[in-house]
């Protein structure tokens, strides 16, 4: 196994999945829950093509003006999965919500594909923001952000600069930054793994301005390669993303494998301070190894802050089951729906 695949497995996720197969499509969801209708839309991101999945409250009506949340991904996913999982389960709940695929993944546009660039991430969010706040049924002064995973870490940060996000929330937030320079609990990366890391990073560089193509490699291994030494949350991963479970065609298991050079110095979660006065919803999961994000993102915030810990949940049991995700999204609609 390469040194990247070593030192990203043990800090890293990709791709989620959502119960539904098409995130277009209704939401077959538990017996009465309104179902909420959807539309495809694309919007501009300095230049990229964005692409997406609106999702609209039951009993819909275009001459009325509703407040809209942003939903983003984790690093390596699409919109079909667990980000339109929960983009169509607040949309339920009287929120038009917004799904859409990042920059070098899915259905948008931006090359390289599958390279995972903080600042682009950031970026995807600040235009999602922005389509929204153009269309005539959303209020503009009601925009709320949820970022899941990676999407998280990218959510927080981007409100912390971002006045027009009125009300912002992660679920199992995690920190590439953070993740990247010392891991997650039971995968530790120690000092020499970053010095190792970051001269590959840099050979590969190298190698690419003397004319090798772009290296991607999969990132996930197949459930043909754990073994007893596979970390538990690897495992979990695998057993999740690369099953009918969570598999989806658009999420390709690839990385770019100079991503994690950009991922060293980024510290989404320096500065939470600086949401303030707008209030801040962190959800965690009990026995996620990821938790320690979310503590940290609280810890660095101000009032108003919530830390939420659902109990028994493990960092993908909050990407689609519903014993876990039930309470989740209704904490994010009490959430949303006072302060939006």
């Amino acid at each position: 196994m390469s040194l990247f695949r070593n030192v990203l497995l043990s800090a890293t996720f990709v791709l989620s999945q959502s119960a539904f197969a098409d995130a277009t499509a209704p939401a077959t969801v538990a017996q009465g829950v309104n179902v909420v209708g959807s539309e495809k839309v694309t919007f501009n991101n300095q230049g990229i093509k964005m692409a997406g999945n609106l999702y609209f409250p039951a009993h819909y009506d275009a001459a009325k003006k509703y407040p809209a949340i942003v939903v983003s991904h984790p690093w390596g996913g699409v919109k079909e999965q667990t980000s339109g999982l929960y983009a169509q389960q607040l949309a339920q709940r009287g929120f038009i919500t917004l799904a859409y695929d990042a920059s070098h993944y899915g259905e948008s546009g931006g090359e390289p594909r599958d390279l995972e660039n903080p600042a682009d991430r950031v970026q995807d969010i600040r235009s999602a923001v922005s389509y929204l706040s153009s269309l005539p049924q959303v209020d503009a002064a009601r925009i709320g952000t949820l970022g899941i995973c990676a999407g998280g870490g990218y959510t927080l940060h981007e409100a912390q600069t971002d006045l027009r996000v009125k009300a912002v929330a992660s679920v199992v937030a995690y920190d590439i930054g953070d993740a990247t320079r010392t891991g997650i609990q039971g995968s530790p990366v120690s000092s020499d793994d970053r010095q190792k890391l970051l001269k590959s990073v840099g050979e590969q560089l190298n190698k690419e301005a003397a004319g090798a193509p772009l290296l991607t490699q999969q990132l996930l291994p197949s459930r043909d390669q754990l073994n007893a030494d596979t970390p538990n949350f690897v495992r979990e991963a695998t057993e999740y993303y690369l099953t009918p479970r969570g598999a989806h065609p658009n999420a390709k298991n690839r990385y770019v494998v100079t991503s994690p050079g950009l991922h060293m110095a980024y510290y989404p979660l320096d500065h939470m301070a600086l949401i303030a006065p707008r209030p801040v919803l962190l959800i965690a999961g009990e026995k996620a190894e990821t938790r320690k994000f979310s503590e940290q993102a609280w810890q660095n915030a101000q009032q108003p802050k919530e830390l939420m810990v659902i109990p028994g949940a493990s960092h993908f049991d909050l990407y689609d089951k519903p014993q876990y995700v039930k309470p989740a999204v209704e904490k994010l609609a009490s959430f949303y729906g006072l302060h939006l």
